[in-house]
């Protein structure tokens, strides 16, 4: 309970929705203990008294009644009857909702025609026929308003159901013998529920707001019963000569509707598990960096350079230190790997030298980027926009994700070359024309005018170059873009980099986890496990001569053809939690060399041979 207030108190708004219906219900419920005057008395010399008099704090109606005292038992009457109403519509259209997505077929087509008849006609027509027929009264009123929601819970809690029901675990509890109303109750309900919660969150307030237009046209609560809807419609006649009978009940149906609508929009998002990673949070243009000082005098003559980078996540109470303290250097025509496992950090320091990690809840917390004199980490905005997909370019994992599937290629790249350049269309043109022939893209023309999904994995993986080198970038930043390409494909592409390093002098950052890629293409090697770089080196002497034991166990994971049978090793146990780290070295439980300095002492990456960089106690003795 306490991490859904914190996270429903993320959203102010919400929080302040909670704050104002909680007083709302307290002082409902507690009305029959305050003394007030009965709220049906009629006392016609005191008709129309203003706000503030003496034994009438808002005033009296036509009828002398206190306004006050009908004012709270009429909130209590309509809050019961919305709370009701929404609460019948939610278990009776629920339960349609999930019996129709369960059982499909014929079930399904039964139920969601009879809700197709109830939508077919306007809600409001609808429940006054309701009404019509059932008679006038608040009761009656519950009713109709029920009977007008419970399409919308049908609907929603049915599409639900319907890609819940083709689970893998729903199938496995009907091989285990489980029976149709168990599966019903013990693993379709609880993932439904949820959403039954934020369905009624978001509709108790119209609820409130019909049940009150049925009483205003006098067919809900009768007289001398009060409710807000009832008071509305009798201050009618007098809305002229005394305006505050009809602003009192009409400001307390505002209030109630906007504080369980906010609160409504806060219980959506506290209830959605993105919210706990921030992605719902509003988007920023650029990762957040925390408030430290600004590193000053970069050198200008660097290319690009990366010095003691942290990057954290800060999910709820955890801090997730993804990166830390890594510093890489990218020279101009070679290539710099990052090899490591899945959740080292490879990918966070890519986009955090981008500035493209989200905010929230990623934050860039220490460190700087230098890329000939500018700090990519403290620059503004524009200059950083100005750079990026300009001098500096990146190209993603996924090209189908990448990519915008509504635009052709053409579009996409002159997109992209116009964000940087100021071109005619012609010359746009045939920029792009000429992007795609670099990139070795067959018959350029009639690609350009092809959307993503008309190309293969290796031709969209091409495009992504070639939009990378729009612009005639000096860095490219390549993360993992070999990753789900065939061997035939991933070897065209490699070389198609390495022949554009050579040609345009590129320096490129290639994020891998495979070895062999970074022995065809990689110039120097980052090994990098837990957010930090644990050797740092020329490929060459890193590949023949690991000094790390995570390296050597990584190159050990790798078969080599033509060396005979011999088993795999593999590492054992499982990379640590990067918001758990303990003091020392972090691959040191699966290290087999470690010592009890290792567990203790805080490692520096340290020079072992020819510019070679290890972060380790005992490195190989070879060196």
């Amino acid at each position: 309970m306490i991490g859904f207030l914190k996270l429903l108190s993320r959203n102010r708004l919400s929080l302040a929705g909670l704050v104002v219906i909680t007083v709302v219900i307290f002082v409902a419920l507690v009305t029959p203990l305050l003394p007030l005057t009965d709220p049906d008395v009629i006392d016609t010399k005191n008709r129309f008294k203003t706000p503030f008099t003496t034994d009438a704090f808002l005033g009296t109606d036509h009828l002398g009644r206190d306004l006050m005292s009908r004012l709270l038992w009429g909130t209590r009457l309509s809050l019961a009857v919305g709370f009701c109403a929404a609460f019948l519509a939610a278990l009776i259209g629920s339960s349609i909702g999930i019996i129709s997505g369960f059982y499909g077929k014929h079930v399904d087509n039964i139920l969601m025609r009879g809700i197709d008849m109830l939508m077919a006609f306007p809600y409001i027509l609808l429940a006054l026929a309701i009404v019509a027929a059932l008679g006038p009264g608040l009761f009656n009123a519950l009713i109709a308003v029920a009977i007008v929601n419970i399409p919308f819970f049908a609907r929603n809690i049915r599409g639900v159901t319907v890609g819940i029901t083709h689970k893998e675990f729903i199938d496995a509890a009907r091989l285990s013998g489980m029976t149709d109303t168990r599966i019903i109750i013990t693993e379709v309900l609880p993932n439904v529920f949820p959403v039954i919660v934020i369905a009624m969150s978001t509709t108790v307030g119209w609820m409130i707001l019909e049940t009150a237009g049925l009483s205003f046209l006098g067919l809900g609560s009768q007289p001398p019963q009060a409710d807000l809807g009832s008071m509305l419609g009798e201050a009618r006649a007098a809305l002229i000569t005394s305006p505050y009978t009809s602003v009192v009940p009409g400001a307390m149906i505002l209030i109630i509707v906007m504080a369980i609508n906010l609160l409504g929009d806060g219980i959506r998002d506290a209830l959605d598990p993105r919210l706990k990673s921030g992605v719902l949070s509003s988007p920023r243009p650029r990762t957040l960096v925390a408030d430290y000082s600004k590193t000053k005098n970069l050198d200008a003559s660097e290319l690009l350079s990366v010095s003691n980078l942290k990057t954290q996540f800060h999910i709820g109470n955890r801090n997730y230190k993804a990166v830390d303290g890594v510093s890489i250097y990218a020279k101009k025509g070679a290539c710099l790997g990052i090899i490591g496992e899945s959740g080292s950090g490879k990918s966070v320091t890519a986009l955090s030298i981008m500035g493209l990690v989200s905010s929230p809840p990623g934050i860039i917390t220490e460190g700087y980027v230098n890329y000939k004199g500018i700090d990519l980490i403290q620059t503004n905005d524009q200059k950083l926009r100005s750079l990026r997909g300009g001098k500096i370019s990146y190209i993603f994992q996924d090209p189908l994700s990448s990519l915008h599937p509504l635009y052709t290629v053409q579009q996409q790249l002159e997109e992209a070359i116009l964000a940087h350049q100021n071109m005619s269309k012609e010359e746009v043109y045939q920029k792009c024309i000429e992007l795609l022939k670099s990139v070795r893209i067959p018959n350029p023309k009639q690609r350009a005018k092809d959307y993503p999904h008309q190309l293969s994995g290796g031709m969209r993986q091409r495009v992504s170059i070639a939009m990378a080198l729009a612009n005639d970038p000096e860095v490219i930043i390549a993360d993992e873009p070999t990753t789900a390409l065939d061997v035939t494909v991933q070897a065209q592409i490699l070389s198609l980099l390495r022949e554009l390093t050579s040609q345009r002098g590129l320096a490129i950052i290639f994020i891998t986890h495979d070895f062999g890629v970074v022995s065809q293409i990689c110039d120097e090697v980052a090994v990098m496990y837990a957010g930090k770089i644990v050797e740092y080196g020329p490929s060459e002497m890193i590949l023949n001569h690991p000094a790390h034991p995570y390296t050597s166990k990584l190159m050990e994971c790798v078969p080599e053809i033509g060396k005979g049978k011999r088993k795999l090793a593999s590492i054992d146990g499982l990379p640590p939690m990067v918001d758990r780290l303990d003091q020392g070295c972090a691959f040191a439980p699966r290290c087999q060399s470690a010592i009890s300095e290792c567990l203790t002492n805080d490692i520096k990456l340290r020079d072992v041979n020819r510019n070679m960089q290890v972060r380790c106690i005992k490195p190989k003795t070879h060196l």
